[in-house]
């Protein structure tokens, strides 16, 4: 059988935008471009990635067609080359400015702190920034456009029958089911989501808890010491670590209740997806939570890192069946309002646009 190319074949001289990943460890900002690239292209935008750690279904540029780059695409008069890390910022400015490439440079900032010398003077030698959220933005000095982002919704949706959904995923289809999804780590607070659930599980026993994500080496210990915990509590049949799942809709499809109980989060797409499939969300305000959660309608957005406000806000929802029930009515009519990948492609389109005008529109504005 004749060997099969890993991934898709691009012409380098067609390609408009290159989003190039100089990470090989999976992270937020590979799991957005493994989003993004198929639905971009799949809008009619010739884009590809570049670097290691992407899946073979991606369109990927080479590094040895970079040469190809010299010329501009027949679509515009520069590509675009959108960074998303510091190093990719570099890599644009070395293509740009010292081989005089025909390249704009954008830049997506999701970090929520004050940048360092060396970032901010990144950041200002770009052509375009883009924050994922009005407080990330805050913290940028220029100015960017917000383009929060958006999810596969054919994905991401409620189950045809509840009951069958639990089943499925191997879960007691007549228990109510609480999720907590995510790597489990401190940053994560995943020990939060448990301190959290000890006594509202005991005073609802037609619940049970989970938590899916994978635990890597670093964490094992914390891993650990959290089962202990559970087994101390006598919650070890309550509480149930599922380890990481590739199909995670299926997962979420079988949770009433989801909690996202980070103590520092980039953006979060948790919530989310969860929304999405029609499960109310208690999350903590951090990330783009705020702007993601409307408070006391799709979910709960916690004023403190405090296990007791968890513990709190998860008893109440857990006791109120229409409460639930109109978060999750009101969840999915939110997300689907506001958060398909249909939105956020079409908004970087005209970032894309903006910085370097297709050609139809340089045309149409030649005397």
């Amino acid at each position: 059988m004749a060997h099969q190319s890993t991934h898709e074949t691009v012409d380098a001289r067609r390609i408009e935008v290159i989003a190039p990943n100089f990470k090989r460890r999976l992270s937020g900002v590979t799991t957005t471009i493994v989003q993004l690239v198929p639905a971009q292209r799949a809008d009619g935008l010739e884009i590809a990635a570049l670097g290691p750690g992407l899946p073979r279904h991606l369109p990927k540029l080479r590094y040895r067609d970079l040469w190809r780059l010299r010329r501009p695409p027949q679509a515009r008069a520069q590509r675009v080359w959108h960074a998303r890390r510091n190093t990719e910022m570099v890599g644009g400015l070395v293509l740009r400015d010292v081989l005089r490439m025909p390249l704009k440079l954008v830049f997506t900032s999701a970090s929520q702190r004050h940048h360092q010398p060396f970032s901010r003077w990144l950041i200002s030698r770009m052509d375009y920034v883009v924050s994922t959220s009005r407080k990330t933005a805050g913290y940028l000095e220029r100015p960017s456009t917000v383009i929060l982002h958006g999810i596969d919704l054919a994905r991401f949706r409620p189950p045809g029958e509840k009951f069958a959904a639990k089943r499925a995923v191997g879960l007691d289809p007549n228990r109510k089911i609480v999720g907590c999804f995510g790597r489990v780590r401190r940053q994560k607070g995943t020990d939060l989501f448990v301190s959290a659930l000890v006594e509202p599980l005991r005073a609802n026993p037609d619940w049970i808890a989970i938590v899916a994500g994978r635990t890597t080496e670093k964490h094992t210990g914390y891993a650990a010491e959290l089962r202990a915990r559970i087994e101390g509590e006598g919650l070890s049949d309550r509480i149930l670590f599922v380890g990481e799942h590739t199909d995670i809709e299926r997962w979420y499809q079988a949770l009433d209740l989801f909690i996202a109980p980070q103590r520092w989060e980039g953006f979060g797409l948790t919530p989310l997806e969860a929304m999405a499939s029609g499960v109310p969300v208690i999350a903590t305000n951090v990330g783009a939570f705020p702007e993601l959660i409307i408070e006391g309608k799709t979910g709960i957005v916690l004023p403190d890192l405090e296990p007791s406000t968890m513990q709190e806000a998860a008893s109440r929802l857990m006791k109120d069946d229409g409460m639930r029930a109109a978060m999750s009515s009101a969840a999915l009519a939110h997300v689907a309002a506001h958060f398909s990948v249909a939105r956020e492609v079409a908004e970087l389109r005209a970032v894309y646009d903006a910085v370097s005008p297709p050609a139809e529109t340089r045309a149409g504005n030649a005397p």
